[in-house]
């Protein structure tokens, strides 16, 4: 019996896993090119996220909470799909909105303004939709003084600004942070919590990834411990947070 349809917003994670190389030089033969995506590791390949299964219902708001290097951001990678699992699946009800890696995709040579048409259209926005929204992206970014500016000689504080503020006017119904919180000064922190939720009230579903407990719990309803690549507890935030420091603080 088929699955029922799942809302937009929601997701299914199921029996998720990826490996990746220990080190650059590690091969693989020829023979890998056809094998199935179930096979066993090779020497130098681990496991990153191995066996991951959850749930996720519309509008729910999810941290994920775990030591560096545990599989976090990869996580948030696999269910933006620019990453591809070596076993399980993703089944993700909607679009994405990924504030992961937040200035990738920006070009260096060309300006803030054409930044702007270039990243916001990959993203799925039509012309007319980033005409309306351009004053406002800017303003919230603050950088109205630079719009001709190439997007090379912006401080690190800016580019951080102007990603946020395109990647945070799509219109999809899943918000993916990564880290994005821990950038900036505390007034724009401010504004991106105010645009968090903005967007929450909206009824979307938020993923964040995050090492502060305050953001965690202002957030977060339900979180997610990831630990040496496996799910170790699926709750409550406040249980996840104190498994977590239980476990490591």
């Amino acid at each position: 019996m088929a699955a029922p349809a799942m809302a937009s917003g929601g997701m299914r994670v199921e029996g998720l896993g990826i490996r990746f190389k220990r080190n650059r030089m590690s091969r693989r033969n020829f023979k890998d090119l056809f094998a199935g995506r179930n096979r066993r590791s090779r020497p130098g390949e681990f496991w990153a996220l191995k066996d991951i299964s959850f749930t996720v219902n519309p509008g729910e708001s999810i941290g994920v909470v775990g030591r560096n290097g545990q599989g976090k951001s990869t996580l948030l990678k696999l269910v933006a799909q620019v990453m591809f699992p070596d076993a399980g699946e993703v089944q993700v009800s909607g679009g994405v909105a990924p504030l992961i890696e937040i200035t990738g995709g920006f070009v260096d040579d060309l300006s803030v303004r054409d930044n702007v048409y270039l990243t916001a259209g990959l993203h799925g926005m039509t012309k007319r939709e980033i005409d309306r929204a351009y004053d406002e992206i800017i303003e919230f970014a603050g950088i109205r003084d630079f719009v001709d500016t190439p997007y090379k000689h912006l401080s690190s504080g800016m580019k951080v600004r102007i990603a946020f503020s395109v990647i945070s006017r799509l219109d999809e119904p899943i918000l993916l942070v990564d880290e994005v919180l821990a950038v900036g000064d505390k007034a724009f922190r401010e504004k991106c919590f105010t645009r968090i939720d903005e967007m929450l009230a909206d009824g979307r579903t938020l993923f964040l990834v995050s090492h502060s407990e305050s953001d965690l719990l202002r957030f977060c309803t339900r979180g997610l411990y990831l630990d040496k690549g496996e799910l170790v507890l699926d709750a409550p935030i406040g249980d996840v947070i104190d498994r977590y420091n239980a476990d490591y603080n």
